[in-house]
């Protein structure tokens, strides 16, 4: 930004050794115009109001005060539909962090020594990384059809992508020593890889894929707006038909699932750590 350090000029300070040294104008008013003028677009271009918002908070207050008590009684229908959400989370967590593995390796320029092949494994970790969890479950649902398949596919795709791109990132990081050592002495590829590199990446590898599947039992509530299984149908099913009360009971049932499991998931990884 040489215009914004030409408009404001840096100071000069002398120092006790009679050495001079300027100081550039802080850039913060910049930043903050920068983020104004955005700010501004946003509100233009999406059509925020502020006074709309007010004006119908109190509604989202009324629909709040709909889902309490919920109905206790509706729970026996939110029980399978919760166990196929921690399902479909469970495996498609499980085989994507397996599958990320062997991906991370290749995308790993210190193990795979390899341009082509490092480029072409993470461009597909950055696609699957880019494309929505949502969006993956749609277009899961017209290959495999309605269900719980469709889900565990998107999930699956998700984890695969995220535990991959933490892995391979983890693995360029390790110490290569003993790895060099190993091989230097005759070890083939694979087993120097067992033997060096994984205990030193088998806590972080362990410990983003519970990450992954914390959040995914989440992203799984949802997956049921297009028809992908679990819990997300009967939700979207009960908001339609405006009982509110059953939906008070879905949103406790998920609640204490996913804080149970969040709670689970953190004590293994900080016993990992």
């Amino acid at each position: 930004m040489w215009w914004y350090d030409k408009l404001f000029k840096a100071k000069k300070y002398t120092l006790a050794n009679g050495k001079t040294v300027s100081q550039k104008f802080t850039r913060t008013p910049l930043i903050l115009l920068i983020l104004l003028i955005i700010l501004i677009i946003s509100v233009v271009v999406t059509g925020f109001s502020l006074p709309t918002l007010f004006a119908n908070f109190q509604q989202f207050w009324v629909v709040f005060g709909d889902l309490f008590p919920p109905k206790w009684s509706y729970f026996p229908s939110v029980w399978q539909p919760l166990i196929d959400t921690i399902k479909m989370s469970l495996f498609g967590s499980f085989f994507g962090a397996v599958v990320a593995l062997p991906l991370a390796i290749l995308a790993a320029n210190n193990v795979t020594n390899n341009r082509f092949v490092n480029l072409i494994v993470r461009f597909a970790l950055t696609v699957l990384r880019t494309l929505p969890t949502l969006v993956a479950a749609l277009i899961a649902t017209y290959i495999f059809g309605l269900g719980t398949f469709a889900g565990t596919v998107a999930i699956f795709m998700f984890s695969l992508s995220f535990v991959g791109k933490q892995l391979f990132e983890y693995i360029e990081t390790v110490d290569m020593g003993a790895y060099e050592a190993l091989i230097a002495t005759g070890a083939n590829a694979p087993r120097a890889f067992v033997t060096a590199i994984m205990p030193q990446i088998l806590p972080t590898y362990l410990s983003t894929s519970l990450f992954a599947f914390e959040g995914n039992v989440r992203y799984a509530a949802i997956l049921g707006y297009v028809g992908a299984g679990g819990i997300g149908m009967i939700l979207n099913q009960k908001i339609g038909w405006r009982e509110f009360q059953s939906v008070g009971m879905i949103l406790v049932s998920l609640f204490v699932a996913v804080v149970l499991i969040e709670t689970l998931s953190q004590q293994l990884r900080k016993f990992l750590s």
